[in-house]
């Protein structure tokens, strides 16, 4: 028998008390019983006076007291088009009336076999296999059991991976194997899979990309035999502060890889979909990877959904040895996904989402420069649709000074979500040209104001 809900208190009276009453419900519900990501919930429970938000639309979310605020980093970085844009919406209204969901094993249905069609169109050239999963974690972990069984079916003993110092892959146990943040990583540092890892060439030093280049180049010469991939976010390595590097690391990397017979992996689940001001952070570079990982924008933050698209050079040893993949998700391929990924790709057609940013890239870089010479910036970047600033010299991922930058800019009315020391925004690529020019506005004042 289902345990009864607590006893409703007496009602309010007016708009007011109806609106502080709901709040007032929903955070006890909240600090009883959610166990909320990336929070120290001890503090969170006994001090926290949390957003609690109740709708979305276009660049803007909305509380329960009716506040509205900037989404300055897309929720996460999923909201390419928006909160709520009305073409995905009715996207999922029309498919969760004809088919909500059913397995894709060993079965298809229009939506997404007409979605990968449409993805390798606007992939870089070359990859040419589409598989489904739930979000961008656990299109990297595919990726990485592709990587592992191709090495098996060519009778090769490769088990290791390389992936950059500050990386971010996702959240899997797989994942935090070639994740280089060393506070995501520690707790399972004894049961992660070997990895070894080359230096950043988004060091920020002169010389950083060269030197880091270098490095890589001699250790895949020398560990070739042992490596089933290397992993990279290309461009940006975004939870470690938004570090960027130049696209002729990329160039390097795919030549040194193909010359050694090694795999190397594109983690664009954060720069794909337009964010880097290209459709992909490969583009820049002009290469393809063997095996290329997206999600977040990949869905328009309407839907969980991941995707990893392979090349023939990944694909042929299993279709050779007629072998099986042995993985796969319940959602795997959702109807309802595919049918709003499928919307995603029209809209960026059709709205000419691409060519829209140039004008909006272009003002952040300029903002961001002049942020420079803000009191407490220490270093200041901009790539696309992503401007950054480094708040302290080592623009620690524990920092406080950019959550005195958080708290400032929602008073503001921008939500500013830092990642420690390191304060960035990466709107919606659909916001506003008055909007952003806003938000830019607040990101300066809300750094002098924690600089006081």
């Amino acid at each position: 028998m289902l345990r009864s809900l607590p006893e409703a208190e007496a009602p309010p009276s007016t708009v007011a008390e109806v609106g502080e009453a709901r709040r007032t419900a929903v955070v006890r519900a909240d600090k009883a019983h959610v166990w909320h990501p990336y929070t120290a919930m001890k503090r969170y429970v006994e001090s926290a006076d949390p957003l609690v938000l109740e709708r979305a639309s276009g660049p803007y979310v909305y509380d329960l007291d009716g506040r509205r605020f900037l989404d300055a980093n897309a929720s996460w970085w999923v909201a390419v088009l928006g909160h709520a844009h009305p073409r995905l919406v009715e996207a999922l209204r029309r498919q969760s009336e004809m088919m909500p969901h059913v397995a894709l094993a060993g079965v298809t249905h229009e939506p997404v076999a007409r979605l990968a069609e449409e993805l390798v169109a606007v992939a870089p050239p070359g990859l040419t296999r589409v598989f489904f999963s739930d979000d961008g974690s656990t299109a990297v972990e595919a990726a990485m059991k592709m990587a592992l069984h191709r090495c098996h079916l060519r009778g090769e003993r490769r088990t290791r991976f390389v992936a950059l110092e500050g990386a971010f892959h996702g959240e899997t146990l797989g994942c935090a194997s070639v994740g280089g943040v060393e506070l995501f990583r520690r707790p399972f540092a004894g049961v992660v899979i070997d990895c070894l890892f080359a230096p950043s060439p988004a060091s920020g030093e002169d010389d950083g990309a060269a030197r880091a280049i270098e490095a890589m180049i001699e250790l895949v010469r020398r560990e070739a035999e042992t490596i089933a991939a290397v992993v990279v976010e290309p461009l940006v390595q975004g939870a470690s502060g938004m570090r960027m590097y130049p696209a002729s690391y990329l160039r390097e990397l795919d030549r040194v890889c193909r010359a050694h017979d090694v795999l190397w992996i594109a983690d664009e689940v954060f720069t794909g979909y337009g964010r880097t001001g290209r459709m992909w952070a490969c583009d820049h570079a002009a290469v393809t990877p063997d095996i290329l990982c997206t999600a977040k924008g990949f869905s328009g933050g309407m839907l969980p959904m991941g995707a990893t698209l392979v090349s023939e050079r990944v694909f042929a040893p299993f279709a050779e040895a007629d072998a099986t993949f042995h993985y796969g998700h319940s959602f795997c391929g959702n109807p309802l996904g595919a049918a709003v990924a499928r919307e995603v790709l029209a809209v960026f057609r059709d709205e000419r989402i691409l060519e829209r940013t140039q004008a909006k890239a272009q003002r952040i870089a300029a903002a961001f420069e002049s942020f420079r010479s803000l009191p407490g910036v220490v270093r200041a970047r901009s790539l696309g649709m992503i401007g950054a600033l480094d708040l302290s010299e080592s623009s620690s991922y524990l920092g406080t000074i950019g959550w005195r930058v958080y708290e400032e800019a929602l008073r503001r009315g921008a939500w500013l979500r830092p990642l420690g020391d390191t304060v960035y925004v990466t709107p919606p690529l659909t916001i506003g040209d008055d909007e952003l020019e806003r938000l830019l506005s607040i990101v300066e004042d809300s750094v002098r104001a924690a600089g006081r």
